[in-house]
C-alpha cells in the first residue's frame, strides 16, 4: 500500500511517502523552491518522493493530510469574528488563500494535478503524535506535542501502545507555548518561524531575571497548563503578537539589525527558562497520566533542544524519541503513518535514518560543476576521508554534499559544513565568512558514539543532532570552538553502522588530532534552506569563504570565479 503524506499552506511544507509502513522518501518544500519555510504545495517534495519509489500519483492508494482545514477555518473565522473590527485588515489578507487553495485539497489534486483517489485528514496534533510514536522503536510510551497551534490544540499529551497513538488532554487555542516564543521573537526583532533559534541561542548569553514577570502574565500552573494574559499578547486581533502592556514592561522592540543589549538577553533567557519550566510540568504530569518509561515528542516547541534536554534528565522518563523533523514538515510523515496504521491496524518499521531526500549520482554532481565552470578532480570514495579529515585539521572549511538530503532542519552529514572545533576563532570564522550570521550563534559537533563520554557528560544516542550535552571539566580547552557560553555542545553520535563514510571521516580526524569529532553545522547560507542540489551547493559555496567542496567523489579545491549556470 503506497501512502502520500501531505503538509502545506502554513509553513514548511513537505510530502511522504509511505509504503507498507516504511518510510520511503520525506522531503521539504523549502529545499526545491529556495523559501525557507516554504508554505507552497509541495509539488516538487511530492514529485521526488514519487520518483525514489518509481511511482506515478496513479499508484498512491490514498493521500493523508496534516490537519483539518473546516475545523482549522472555524477557528479562524471566530478569532476574527471576536476581534472584528480590528481583525479586518488580517481578514481581508487571510480569506482569500483559504477558499483558494486551504478548503478545497482534493478538488486540487484532482484538477492540477490527475488525482483521483481517497483524501484523508489527520488532525494536527494527532499528526505530530504519529509522527513521533509510531515512527521510534518503542512499543509503548507517553507522548508530548507542544506547537504554535493546529487547528485549536496547542499543547497535547497521549500514549501510543499496541493500539496506535491517542491523545488524552489538549491546551487550546490561544494559549500556547509556541505563539508565546514567537511573539517575544519577534519583539527581540527576529522574524516569526526562523529566528526561534537565535532566541535560544541568545539566551544563555542572560540571566533570567525577568522569569517572575512571564510567571504573572502567562499563569503557569503545577500541571503544565497556562493562560496567556491577552493584554500582553496580539495573537487574537493584532497585527503584531506582543501586545501593548508587553512594551509597557519591557520597553520598545529592537529594529532587526539594531544593537542587542543586556535587556534583550535577559528577556531571551526569561523566555526560555519558562519555556523549559513549562514543558518539565507537562512532562512530570503527563508521566503520572501514562508512567511510561519512554516518551515521544513533536511539535515546533520540542525543536528546543535545551528544553528537551531537560526532560531527558529531570523526569521519570528513561529514554526519548524527539522526531528529527519535529515541526509542522514532519506533519506530512506523521498523517501517513497514522493512516497506514488506521487502514491495516499494523506499525511499520521504526525510522533508522532521516536521511529521506533525494540523492545525486556522479553524472549529474559533473554536470552540475561544468555547468558552472567550476574546475574539479575526481577522489576514489576510499580515499575521501583522510583527504578532508586532512583538510580539516588545517584550519580549512569544507563542504560535504553526501548521499540523501536531510528531513528535518538539521544537517547530518549528507548536506554539511565541516570545520575543526580546536580552532579558538573556527566559530566566528564560520559565523561571519561562511554562514553570513549573528556572531552569537554556536555550532555543534558530530562525534564518534563509542567517544561521546570523553568529552561529554553524556552516554546514549543522538543521531539526529536534537539534544545537549555538558562538556566535561578540561574538555572545553581541547574544542573551544564547539564550546556554547553555557558550557554545552549540541551534538550528534555517528554510528559506523548507519554512517559509514561519514564515520570514517570523523575516525580519520580523530588519528590526526585525537579529537573523535569535527563541527557539522547545516550547508546553507544565512535565511536559505539547506542545499539540495549540486548547483545548491555549488551557489553556496561559491557565495561564501569555504575553503574546499566534496560532492560524491567530486572535489573543488579554491574558489574560483564563478560562471553562472546556463
Amino acid at each position: 500500500m503506497n501512502l502520500l503524506g501531505l503538509a502545506c499552506y502554513y509553513h514548511d511544507a513537505s510530502a511522504t511517502l509511505v509504503r507498507d509502513g516504511e518510510i520511503v522518501a520525506a522531503a521539504h518544500e523549502e529545499r526545491f523552491n529556495r523559501r525557507k519555510t516554504s508554505p507552497d504545495f509541495p509539488i516538487e517534495a511530492l514529485n521526488t518522493c514519487l520518483q525514489a519509489a518509481d511511482l506515478t500519483l496513479d499508484d498512491v492508494d490514498a493521500v493523508a493530510f496534516y490537519e483539518k482545514p473546516f475545523l482549522k477555518f472555524e477557528r479562524v473565522i471566530l478569532s476574527h469574528v471576536r476581534a472584528w473590527p480590528s481583525s479586518l485588515p488580517i481578514f481581508r489578507a487571510t480569506i482569500p488563500p483559504w477558499l483558494q487553495d486551504r478548503l478545497i485539497l482534493p478538488l486540487t489534486l484532482r484538477h492540477e494535478h490527475g488525482y483521483r483517489g481517497d483524501v484523508h485528514f489527520v488532525d494536527h496534533h494527532l499528526a505530530h503524535a504519529a509522527s513521533a510514536f509510531l515512527a521510534s522503536p518503542f512499543e509503548d510510551a507517553a507522548v508530548l506535542v507542544a506547537d504554535g497551534v493546529g487547528e485549536w490544540a496547542t499543547t497535547t499529551i497521549g500514549r501510543g501502545d499496541e493500539g496506535g497513538v491517542r491523545l488524552l488532554e489538549e491546551i487550546r487555542f490561544p494559549d500556547s507555548l509556541g505563539l508565546l516564543y514567537t511573539a517575544v521573537t519577534t519583539w527581540l526583532g527576529f522574524e516569526a518561524l526562523k529566528g526561534e533559534g537565535k532566541v535560544m541561542a541568545l539566551a544563555d548569553f542572560g540571566e533570567p531575571r525577568f522569569l517572575p514577570q512571564f510567571l504573572d502574565f502567562c499563569h503557569l500552573r503545577d500541571d503544565g497548563s497556562f493562560h496567556l494574559d491577552p493584554a500582553f499578547f496580539g495573537i487574537v486581533e493584532g497585527e503584531r503578537m506582543y501586545g501593548r502592556r508587553f512594551v509597557e514592561v519591557f520597553g520598545p522592540p529592537r529594529v532587526p539589525g539594531a544593537e542587542i543589549t543586556a535587556l534583550h538577553q535577559d528577556v531571551a533567557a526569561s523566555l526560555q527558562r519558562f519555556l523549559e519550566e513549562a514543558l518539565l510540568r507537562i512532562a512530570r504530569y503527563l508521566h503520572g497520566r501514562v508512567p511510561a518509561s519512554r516518551l515521544c515528542l513533536a511539535g515546533g516547541c520540542c525543536l528546543n533542544i535545551t528544553a528537551t534536554s531537560r526532560i531527558a534528565e529531570e523526569t521519570p522518563f528513561g529514554d526519548l524519541f524527539i522526531q528529527p523533523a519535529a515541526g509542522d514538515a514532519g506533519g506530512s510523515l506523521g498523517a501517513a503513518l497514522y493512516l497506514h496504521h488506521a487502514l491495516t491496524g499494523r506499525r511499520g518499521p521504526p525510522m533508522t535514518t532521516a536521511c529521506l531526500g533525494p540523492a545525486f549520482g556522479v553524472g549529474a554532481i559533473g554536470r552540475a560543476l561544468k555547468a558552472r565552470g567550476v574546475p574539479y578532480r575526481d577522489v576514489p570514495e576510499q580515499d575521501l576521508p583522510a583527504l578532508v579529515a586532512g583538510w580539516i585539521a588545517q584550519g580549512r572549511v569544507v563542504g560535504w554534499f553526501e548521499g540523501r538530503m536531510e528531513f528535518g532542519p538539521r544537517a547530518l552529514g549528507h548536506r554539511s559544513i565541516l570545520a575543526d572545533p580546536r580552532v579558538p576563532d573556527m566559530k566566528d570564522t564560520l559565523n561571519a565568512r561562511v554562514k553570513h550570521r549573528e556572531p552569537f550563534r554556536p555550532y555543534g559537533v558530530s562525534v564518534l558514539r563509542e567517544e561521546v563520554g570523553a568529552f561529554f557528560d553524556f552516554d546514549r544516542d543522538s543521531p539526529y543532532m536534537l539534544q545537549v550535552a555538558r562538556v566535561r571539566p578540561g574538555g572545553a580547552e581541547r574544542i573551544p570552538a564547539a564550546v556554547h557560553v553555557n558550557g554545552t555542545s549540541r551534538i550528534q553520535t555517528v554510528r559506523r553502522e548507519e554512517e559509514p563514510l561519514y564515520y570514517a571521516l570523523i575516525s580519520a580526524f580523530r588519528d590526526l588530532t585525537g579529537i573523535p569529532m569535527v563541527i557539522n553545522t547545516s550547508f546553507n547560507d544565512n535565511n536559505e534552506p539547506i542545499v539540495c542540489t549540486p548547483d545548491d551547493a555549488l551557489g553556496c559555496f561559491l557565495r561564501s569563504e569555504m575553503d574546499a567542496l566534496v560532492m560524491g567523489t567530486c572535489v573543488v579545491e579554491a574558489r574560483p570565479d564563478p560562471i553562472p549556470a546556463g
